[in-house]
């Protein structure tokens, strides 16, 4: 029998923005990034109230369709219990449209919130493969959601043979001497409008090309960064979105050319850079910033955080 949670309970949640498929990785490689949204959601005695604040502020809805209440509702179902009325605060920070993650932090951040909703009222809260599992269904690939999960890097998976497909994942250890770059741009992209660029066949050479990258890329983020230039070389997503994304393309072949592994962040149109060097060479930054990127240095993203009854500080 589904528990009602009574009203006047409150979590809160704090999810990071995530990088995906890394070059080669597709679909199956992701990286936490250290840029955060906030959820707080409280359970009512009815209805339905959404605030947003930051990134998607008067552009999202603000109804059961918006991807923080789906992961709310989803997360109640699995947990057993239901809520008759939420009120949900989403404080955002991670761009949206961008190859950065936002749907993915939007949908663990409301998973990860009923944890601390359940954990009042003596309910077992979400595994963290629980989480990563009941994610990736949103999306139907696990690579975001693992990261925005676990934190860090990431492996991820998908066994298709069953229904609905199983995600799995698990951590790596990124190598200490790895610095991350982001370069945001202005323009906003969808990844359904680029992924409908992709062939549905590729030839056994690129196929055999991105497997050997891809394990290379698995070395390279743990143990040999020295080798990461080749190890994000790609040929199954990137030149085919390539014609979509101009001036991502141009500035992340400017990169490569300056021996700097940049890949297109998920679907882009967010670039970013996986470097040693501590910072990258000025007249790169400043090319950059005059075709309308944003170019900082930025953390390895934490997983998610959750808490019960407080605000988990920022």
């Amino acid at each position: 029998m589904t528990q009602i949670l009574p009203a006047g309970l409150s979590a809160s949640a704090v999810v990071a923005a995530s990088s995906a498929n890394l070059g080669p990785g597709f679909d199956s490689l992701g990286l936490a990034l250290g840029l955060y949204d906030e959820i707080i959601v409280e359970t009512a005695d009815s209805g339905l109230v959404v605030q947003v604040e930051g990134e998607g502020a008067g552009q999202v809805s603000l109804g059961p369709d918006h991807l923080v209440v789906q992961g709310i509702r989803r997360g109640l179902q699995a947990a057993g219990v239901a809520a008759p009325g939420l009120v949900v605060r989403c404080r955002n920070v991670v761009p949206h449209s961008r190859g950065l993650g936002s749907s993915a932090a939007a949908v663990v951040g409301g998973l990860a919130a009923v944890n601390g909703l359940v954990a009042q009222v003596d309910t077992t809260p979400l595994t963290e493969m629980e989480l990563i599992q009941l994610a990736s269904e949103f999306e139907g690939h696990p690579d975001n959601a693992a990261a925005a999960v676990l934190g860090g890097a990431v492996v991820s998976w998908t066994d298709g043979s069953r229904t609905p497909p199983a995600y799995g994942a698990v951590p790596l250890r990124l190598h200490p001497d790895i610095h991350l770059f982001p370069a945001i741009p202005e323009q906003r992209s969808s990844t359904a409008e680029t992924r409908v660029l992709l062939p549905a066949q590729v030839s056994h050479h690129d196929a055999r090309f991105n497997v050997s990258r891809a394990a290379l890329l698995v070395v390279a983020l743990t143990q040999r960064p020295d080798l990461l230039l080749a190890a994000t070389e790609d040929l199954l997503h990137q030149p085919q979105r390539a014609a979509a994304l101009p001036a991502s393309t141009e500035y992340l072949q400017l990169l490569r050319r300056y021996g700097i592994a940049a890949v297109l962040s998920g679907a882009g149109p967010a670039v970013i850079a996986l470097s040693t060097a501590a910072a990258l060479p000025d007249e790169v930054v400043e090319y950059g910033a005059a075709k309308g990127f944003t170019v900082r240095e930025m953390t390895v993203g934490d997983g998610v955080r959750w808490s019960s009854g407080v605000v988990v500080p920022s």
